[in-house]
């Protein structure tokens, strides 16, 4: 068993327990969102870390992945699990559709794409009044029950959450061990050379970015149900994009613990911000973005590796050595 595996096993077998002897709703607030946004993060290293697909516009996955369950909830009043599997079915043909028709662009010009994909969504669902609401947001209206995931109590979302977050990291750990994830590692570092292997570069990149998108709308469907409100400037904006992003590089980009221990930092530091900031409105803001870009540098000048290979560097260095 790999020492990330064990981390993974303390961190989740943590937050399972978390419950049991923990009853403030703020705290248990905050482990969901751990969850989350670390679930989340993990979609974004499925194509950025793993495949060399840096996007900032995986927000159009999971606004989609929001939408689809709160419109066919509101509208139709269908069960937000069918809405979560009609998410993942549009996001997934979203994915191959932007893969297959951006897969010959390369570093900025994907990334380019990528935003612009996002904010195409993001008119279309703010402008579309007589189907989306527009720009005032669909309210995800309350029904108590498993079926229509209302729960007045958190937790049953921590172990929603939790389940999801296992499913993220067991994804990452197959592309960490399997051939395809070799592949992947491949085309990552120098696609020329894997084509002229033979590997189906372009093809790898499509399906790396196609999975990414199912998983980002999952974490969007659950995060509409958990919060009750679908605003199109939130769930489509870039700024949600590099949330997702900023979780994986200070996590460690590429590693399936990595994207955890960011959201654990990044999730941790806004609760914080917002206790003791949010009643100054604006200024919170400022600082929140200031505190961000400030740890970014931080862990890109002393940790390049991202948390996780960095803890990893540091167990190596202390492990003793093995005579020959």
């Amino acid at each position: 068993m790999r020492r990330t595996d064990l981390g993974a096993i303390v961190l989740f077998g943590a937050a399972a327990l978390a419950p049991l002897v923990v009853r403030n709703a703020f705290l248990l607030d905050a482990l969901i969102l751990i969850l989350l946004w670390g679930s989340l993060a993990v979609a974004w290293n499925v194509a950025g870390g793993y495949a060399g697909q840096v996007s900032l516009g995986h927000s159009a996955f999971f606004g989609l992945g929001a939408y689809a369950a709160a419109l066919l909830g509101t509208r139709w009043d269908v069960s937000p699990w069918i809405g979560l599997i009609v998410g993942v079915a549009l996001s997934t043909g979203a994915g191959l559709a932007l893969g297959y028709l951006s897969n010959r662009l390369r570093g900025p010009y994907f990334v380019l794409a990528t935003i612009a994909f996002s904010q195409v969504l993001l008119i279309v669902a703010s402008r579309w009044r007589a189907f989306t609401q527009g720009s005032e947001g669909i309210p995800v209206p309350f029904r108590p029950g498993v079926w229509t995931l209302g729960f007045s109590d958190k937790t049953p979302w921590v172990y929603i959450m939790l389940a999801l977050a296992v499913f993220a990291y067991l994804v990452q750990r197959y592309l960490e061990v399997s051939r395809l994830g070799y592949l992947l590692a491949a085309v990552r570092e120098d696609e020329d050379a894997a084509q002229a292997l033979g590997v189906p570069s372009r093809w790898l990149k499509v399906a790396a970015v196609a999975v990414s998108a199912a998983l980002a709308s999952v974490g969007g469907t659950l995060w509409a149900q958990y919060v009750g409100f679908v605003d199109p400037f939130y769930v489509f904006s870039v700024d949600l994009s590099v949330r997702f992003a900023l979780a994986a590089i200070i996590g460690g980009v590429g590693t399936a613990l990595g994207p955890f221990l960011g959201s654990i930092l990044i999730t941790t530091l806004e609760t914080y911000l917002r206790a003791t900031f949010g009643g100054i409105g604006a200024g919170f803001i400022g600082i929140y973005l200031i505190i961000y870009g400030t740890l970014l540098i931080l862990v890109v000048r002393f940790v390049p590796e991202g948390l996780a290979g960095g803890l990893a560097a540091r167990l190596v260095r202390r492990a003793p050595s093995t005579p020959a």
